[in-house]
């Protein structure tokens, strides 16, 4: 062994040595860089009370970013034939971000892009108002039973290909993004089980993963020409099959090749709701930001949590940077989420429904947070 090749060997177990020994960071910002709610935009009867719960139980817990699910709640001049009836106003939105700038939270929207354009029987607005949008408009959502059906109907999916399609959401996201302010915007992604239909005549025969990538791609870069960053939620980018995870946390129709096709800075939201599965290290690994996100189980979101902190701790910097922290998700309405979370003594005292969950799991992430 040559006096170089000693030396080198030295200077790599000082390095280790001098890394074991560094105390672990303190401030809660190194610890756990984002911590995060996804929740639906409240009523506009519920403004009031959802300004208090930023203030009162939000603020106090550190939490940094708040994911808003918009979709079609909001008052939108540039296609107001998409509104829901009584949607929030500029003024109410204005209210909820000026709130969350005054606690230091990063308020970002959200519009389901690509999947979840239905639900059971109800076909949101942009395929009802824009029917040549639907990926598979031979199957009617009036038809819908309980999944899995015949038709293999979740959701419904727009026509990535269809040439007017992004003139439509882009000008809603660009809209949203206005008033908010952000330089973040999440396009949901999950759950996409309608890409590439046999009957669709502009996506059929084509590689699903292709064209998952390519949506992504393009929403992508509509946001990066004014200096904006896309969020995504990661289960589609999962190899389901080779994985074991399955159809509903990762992908079983080959959208997960798409990983290795889509720009790096995009930000992966890592879903996993009865276990903290371990696929951040995937994703940091393959070069993304991510943060893993729980929603109905406290323990597994207090794991979550303890397991960003490790990756961040135990990884050298250029991957340990990538993991960013925890996004607790509601998929109750905020109204309804909030009226269960703020009466906890109606949470009852054996099985609890999937709200109550997320109520108890916020409350858990929220004393998790505090001991940081």
């Amino acid at each position: 062994m040559n006096k170089l090749t000693q030396l080198m060997i030295l200077y790599i177990c000082s390095l280790q040595i001098l890394r074991a020994q560094a105390p672990a960071p303190t401030d809660i910002d190194q610890i756990l860089p984002m911590r995060g709610l996804a929740i639906p935009v409240p009523s506009v009867q519920g403004l009031d009370t959802f300004l208090k719960f930023i203030e009162n139980d939000l603020a106090p817990a550190r939490f940094n970013t708040l994911i808003l699910r918009v979709d079609w709640n909001y008052a939108y001049e540039s296609h107001p034939e998409l509104r829901n009836p009584n949607p929030l106003s500029r003024t109410d939105i204005r209210k909820i971000v000026d709130t969350c700038n005054k606690y230091g939270i990063r308020a970002i929207p959200q519009i389901n892009l690509l999947g979840h354009q239905s639900w059971a029987k109800t076909t949101f607005n942009l395929l009802r108002v824009y029917p040549e949008f639907d990926e598979t408009p031979h199957i009617r959502t009036e038809d819908y039973t309980p999944f899995p059906n015949p038709d293999g109907l979740y959701c419904k999916s727009y026509r990535p290909l269809h040439p007017d399609v992004h003139d439509v959401v882009f000008a809603l996201v660009d809209e949203l993004m206005d008033v908010f302010g952000s330089d973040f915007y999440h396009a949901g992604m999950d759950e996409v089980f309608y890409i590439g239909d046999d009957h669709c005549p502009r996506c059929s025969g084509r590689d699903k993963a292709e064209l998952f990538a390519g949506e992504i791609t393009k929403i992508r870069n509509h946001l990066a020409l004014k200096n904006r960053r896309l969020m995504i939620w990661g289960d589609r980018l999962i190899d389901g099959k080779t994985t074991g995870i399955g159809m509903w946390e990762a992908s079983m129709n080959n959208t997960h090749r798409a990983i290795d096709l889509i720009p790096k800075d995009v930000f992966i939201c890592d879903w996993h709701y009865k276990r903290a599965d371990l696929t951040p290290v995937y994703f940091a690994m393959k070069g993304f930001d991510v943060a893993s996100c729980s929603w109905n189980t406290p323990d597994a979101a207090a794991t979550q949590i303890s397991d960003m902190i490790d990756f961040r701790q135990r990884s050298v910097p250029e991957t340990g940077g990538r993991f960013q922290g925890i996004i607790q998700t509601v998929w109750a309405g905020a109204d309804i989420f909030l009226d269960l979370y703020n009466n906890p003594e109606t949470f009852r005292k054996e099985e609890f429904n999937q709200t109550e969950g997320s109520a108890r799991t916020l409350k858990r992430v929220i004393e998790e947070l505090k001991k940081l």
